[in-house]
């Protein structure tokens, strides 16, 4: 997969890419709103193996470029009903707070929603994510995005000093999208 837009690209994670997305995995101040405040403790080895699943392109592990260079991640995955679940993580901080989520998320919305090799396989009706309830900054991104919130699920989850954590569920469905 390959989504460009001005300066910024969407591509499928490669075995080059093996060691960046490990540090950034392992790395806690860039995966602790994912529940992982001291990492994944994840090896070189285990993220090639998650690499060598986009293969299937059922799911899709990608980085984002932003002017040439990798500063985040995206992903999705296909699920029944012709729903497509995605995630986005810039992981560069020096990239953050600079719009590039929300462009980079409307690109992969209109590629899930509108890319006809894609759809004349999987039609994709709708789209689902979910955040962390204290992640506000997504939140409001995927909201001036169209996302409608779902429900807000109370103890959702543990992270991993047994801390309890609430998540936001989100949906768009594809009439809401206007392309």
């Amino acid at each position: 997969m390959l989504i460009t837009q001005d300066n910024l690209t969407i591509r499928s994670a490669e075995v080059r890419d093996a060691q960046i997305l490990t540090d950034w995995w392992n790395d806690g101040a860039v995966m602790a709103h994912a529940g992982f405040p001291n990492g994944l403790g994840q090896t070189v080895e285990e993220t090639l193996r998650q690499i060598k699943r986009n293969e299937t392109h059922l799911s899709q592990r990608c980085i984002i470029e932003i002017d040439g260079k990798p500063a985040g991640e995206m992903s999705f995955g296909l699920l029944d009903g012709g729903a497509a679940e995605i995630g986005i993580k810039i992981c560069d901080p020096a990239c953050q707070n600079h719009g590039y989520g929300t462009k980079l998320l409307r690109m992969l919305i209109d590629y899930l929603f509108y890319d006809p090799q894609l759809n004349a396989a999987f039609p994709v009706q709708k789209i689902i994510l979910d955040t962390n309830l204290k992640n506000t900054r997504a939140q409001h991104v995927y909201e001036k995005l169209g996302f409608t919130r779902l429900r807000v699920n109370i103890h959702a989850w543990q992270d991993q000093l047994g801390e309890w954590q609430d998540s936001v569920d989100y949906e768009m469905t594809r009439d809401c999208c206007g392309n």
